[in-house]
């Protein structure tokens, strides 16, 4: 194990009478000086700039030599206070060097600061965010039943994870109230409620056939018409498939979208909430999960034949009903209407669960229906316009792995988005087809005449108010969270010997938050830009490349001069610059001290960092709606390079790698350690983290879902029995979960240090 002393720890951020600090970092604040002295500014600029340190302005003029170069200027000198001093940069300025050594030049220093000569960030393909609501999505080709059945067992579960639902919470009973609505010749509504959790309502109708059945039963989702479920108009009527299906002889829940109609206890359909978000709770999760108790209040009914049970929904009912189709076999039919589209993946926050796509699009989760019938219906008015050739052909591929092509059907219509009369007729057809088993009399079927019953009659609370007892979101969500706290710490390993099991079941998750796929030798390479010596070692600039994931990584390799013992990664929240010291031009205080140790050095940028961060190239990056839905958040992208680096210094030195992680980048090493394996052991610095703080999560370290997965107890229980070291733990207590995780799956195997401020050590075993 590479154990680091805090003494060495604190040099090695720090480098007296010296300041050395990008333009990101300086803009529109101040600089901390270490000692009051006389310093030298200099100023790494690009034509004509301005400095403008304590109320002192330095220059740094035009030459007529730039064209357009960066160039280090000696913009003069002050004497200047110890502690912070205000400064202000005006023109292309990328970096600032104050020193109160007079020979000190930054030149000397730059190779083991910057892997560019320039000020550039990296190629990195994350900078465009290409994926996004609206991009174009090509669903992945699978050559076998065997490949997509272990593709698809990943996304279910991604599915689960996405909403707080992995595992699966308890069902609770649903203690359902059901009271009549209205009588009609040939079918009754019903008024219903019941809760899906603890407190927590859903909302509804029940369309049924007179009669004791057992009838099938239809989940009935709206989409995003402006009355919900109570919409009945020439695009889309939900009360009339409801009533044509009741006729037909089905049961029919059409529930209530969160914050539709009577879903009074949610704000909205689209409310955002990032501590919520931590533990997979957001519209999306709960609309699921509403969905999945309604397939369990239908499959309760006396008069419900609980193995004939169909769902159906237009617009973001539609991507409720291939959702709950993915995740519940229970679902035996299906048609999604106007949905299922390689373009355009769901306009709310409802249909976009963060993390949800992240590896995939609604096309593959539409496909995970194979191989129960289903019908797509599109129309050419809307994104659904090319299903006949994209869309359709693509799903039907994976239904032909199981000989059930037959199964899937599309019916296309020149209509805008709709699910109007046409729409429903096919699915009527359909259903009693696959539902009713009755296909050559409903060949022909077309929607009856019908009369929606008054808003007031099929309203589950008519006057707005809610029953007593029921409160709104803000009333129940910390009890969601209690129990998700407990669920996943139920989960956690308890001996040894359930350890890889954990690892391949409820560890998996993490891979889902990450969005993360490790990467083998042949996926790591090195763009190697220029070599250097140093006191004992020598040093390269590289930027390690990961093309499968469009990752390019500033680093700098420091290799002893002798061959190397062992390897190190060593990460710092704010880059790879401030574990060199520029003064005198190479390693770091901890780099040079592992050096002397033997082992290899590689010090990187991970995503936003360091170099990535110079606002003169112009490299922004951009944003989307939904964009944790798509892609991994910052916090996951830096987890992403630690482990594409551990690989890649693996390659390079043939030895074990140890990560050390400083500053926030601890945390981001504990979890790299978590889901790499062969990450020999961990050294993280808290920097005072208190991993039970929501706020801290959400501000530092935002990952959607990574509280419901257990977090860093989740994390150590992957990490046990390597060795891992926590320092800077301010409250040893606030760790106290992290280390009887380790401890329990570790056994007497393990090795965990922990260490204060103080300098004080527990060690757990």
């Amino acid at each position: 194990m590479v154990m680091v002393l805090l003494s060495v720890l604190g040099m090695a951020v720090e480098t007296p009478d010296l300041v050395w600090l990008d333009a990101y970092e300086l803009q529109g604040g101040s600089v901390t000086l270490p000692s009051a002295a006389t310093y030298t500014v200099w100023l790494w600029a690009d034509g004509a700039a301005q400095a403008t340190l304590g109320g002192t302005a330095f220059l740094a003029p035009e030459s007529a030599s730039d064209k357009g170069a960066y160039r280090w200027v000696k913009a003069g000198e002050a004497e200047l206070p110890a502690g912070p001093v205000a400064v202000a940069l005006e023109g292309g300025i990328a970096s600032v060097a104050l020193s109160a050594d007079a020979a000190f030049h930054p030149e000397t220093a730059q190779p083991c600061m910057r892997v560019f000569d320039q000020p550039r960030t990296p190629l990195d393909g994350r900078y465009d965010l290409p994926r996004h609501t609206d991009a174009t999505f090509c669903m992945t080709s699978f050559d076998s039943r065997e490949a997509w059945e272990t593709h698809a067992a990943a996304l279910r579960r991604a599915i689960l994870v996405s909403s707080g639902l992995w595992p699966m919470p308890e069902r609770t009973p649903l203690n359902a109230h059901v009271e009549p609505a209205a009588e009609h010749d040939d079918y009754l509504v019903e008024k219903v409620y019941f809760e899906s959790r603890p407190g927590v309502l859903v909302t509804g109708n029940l369309y049924r056939p007179k009669g004791g059945g057992p009838f099938p039963g239809v989940a009935c989702p709206h989409g995003h018409w402006e009355s919900g479920r109570l919409e009945d108009g020439a695009r889309g009527s939900v009360p009339a498939r409801c009533i044509t299906l009741a006729r037909m002889g089905m049961v029919v829940f059409s529930y209530d979208m969160v914050g539709y109609v009577d879903s009074l206890q949610f704000p909205n359909h689209g409310w955002e909430d990032p501590v919520q978000k931590l533990y997979g709770l957001h519209p999306f999760a709960f609309q699921l999960w509403n969905s999945l108790r309604v397939v369990d209040f239908l499959a309760s009914l006396p008069y419900v034949d609980p193995d004939n049970l169909a769902c159906t929904g237009a617009s973001g009912g539609g991507t409720q009903t291939f959702a709950l189709q993915a995740v519940e076999p229970r679902i035996k039919v299906g048609a999604p209407v106007n949905m299922i589209s390689h373009t355009m993946q769901g306009g709310c926050m409802c249909e976009n669960a963060p993390i949800l796509r992240i590896n995939a699009s609604n096309m593959e989760i539409g496909a995970l229906m194979a191989p129960r019938p289903m019908l797509m219906v599109s129309t050419a008015g809307d994104w659904t316009r090319l299903t006949p050739r994209v869309e359709f052909p693509a799903i039907r591929r994976i239904y032909a792995f199981y000989d059930a092509a037959g199964r899937l059907e599309n019916q296309h219509f020149d209509y805008p988005h709709n699910y109007n009369e046409d729409s429903r007729t096919a699915m009527y057809r359909f259903f009693g087809t696959w539902v009713l088993n009755q296909g050559a009399q409903y060949a022909d079927f077309t929607e009856p005449p019908y009369e929606k019953d008054p808003d007031a009659v099929l309203r589950v609370f008519p006057d707005g108010q809610l029953p007593e007892g029921f409160g709104p979101l803000e009333t129940f969500v910390p009890a969601v969270i209690e129990t998700t706290r407990a669920k996943s710490a139920a989960m956690l390993p308890k001996t040894p010997d359930a350890r890889e099991a954990f690892r391949t079941g409820y560890g998996a998750a993490l891979f889902d938050i990450l969005g993360l796929t490790a990467p083998g030798p042949a996926q790591v390479r090195a763009r190697r830009l220029g070599r250097g010596d140093a006191a004992d070692c020598t040093f390269e600039r590289l930027v390690v490349w990961r093309p499968d994931t469009n990752q390019a990584i500033p680093a700098v390799l420091y290799k002893p001069l002798g061959t190397p013992q062992g390897a190190v990664l060593a990460v710092h929240a704010r880059g790879k610059a401030a574990l060199a010291d520029p003064r005198a031009g190479g390693p770091g205080a901890l780099a040079r001290k592992l050096l002397a140790e033997g082992q290899a050095v590689l010090c990187i940028d991970t995503f936003l960092t360091g170099e990535y961060q110079h606002p003169q190239t112009g490299s922004e990056r951009k944003t989307y709606k939904f964009p944790d839905t798509f892609l991994p958040t910052d916090t996951a992208f830096r987890i992403h390079d630690i482990v594409t680096a551990a690989a890649f210094l693996r390659k390079e030195t043939g030895v074990p790698v140890a990560v050390t992680g400083l500053g926030d980048a601890g945390v981001w090493a504990l979890f790299a350690g978590a889901v790499d394996p062969t990450i020999a052991s961990v050294v993280a610095d808290t920097a005072g983290f208190d991993p039970r703080n929501d706020a801290q999560w959400a501000e530092k370290h935002y990952m959607p879902c990574i509280r419901s997965v257990g977090d860093l107890t989740t994390a150590a229980a992957l990490l046990a029995p390597r060795p891992v070291e926590l320092i800077h733990c301010a409250d040893p207590g606030a760790w106290r979960d992290f280390q009887a995780a380790y401890a329990n799956a570790a056994g007497p195997d393990g090795a965990l240090a922990m260490a204060g401020e103080a300098g004080s050590t527990a060690t757990g075993s």
